[in-house]
């Protein structure tokens, strides 16, 4: 499998993990990482998993089924790996989706990561996320604790 392969299957294999509500296993994804959020200027504000386990468990509505009823969906990535095979950059597109009861499917979010990945033993790992990058507002009134 190709290193483009394996970045897009980190890149998807945490959309999978948000949807099924298993937010400590995607914050794990982040464990080597530095985290820019929301408007934290040129610094990462989050610079450990837990910190990032925190913020979800705060901010994010789950429902019965444990789940927060989203699908996110990550597209159109760019993925540059370096000549010396270690490490890559990646920007991409994301759309979440949500439904619920009495809340019919709709876009609530959309925007642009913009990642750094690191190769480690043969693994690759993120090293960095940038999430300030939030360019459209959907209804987040049943995804996002605190939003009307």
């Amino acid at each position: 499998m190709s290193d483009e392969v394996k970045i897009s299957n980190l890149l998807y294999t945490y959309c999978e993990l948000m949807d099924a509500g298993r937010f400590e296993d995607v914050a794990r994804l982040f464990e080597h990482a530095k985290i820019k959020a929301g408007n934290s200027g040129g610094e990462p504000i989050i610079t450990d998993w837990r910190g990032v386990l925190e913020t979800w468990n705060r901010m994010v509505q789950t429902y019965p089924d444990g789940t927060p009823r989203t699908k996110h969906l990550v597209l159109n990535p760019i993925i540059e790996v370096d000549a010396s095979g270690k490490s890559a950059e990646t920007r991409s597109y994301y759309l979440v989706l949500q439904a619920t009861e009495g809340f019919p499917l709709q876009p609530v979010a959309a925007g642009r990561y913009h990642d750094r990945f690191e190769k480690v033993d043969g693994k690759w790992r993120w090293a960095y996320r940038d999430y300030s990058m939030f360019d459209m507002q959907g209804d987040l009134s049943r995804h996002l604790i605190g939003y009307a």
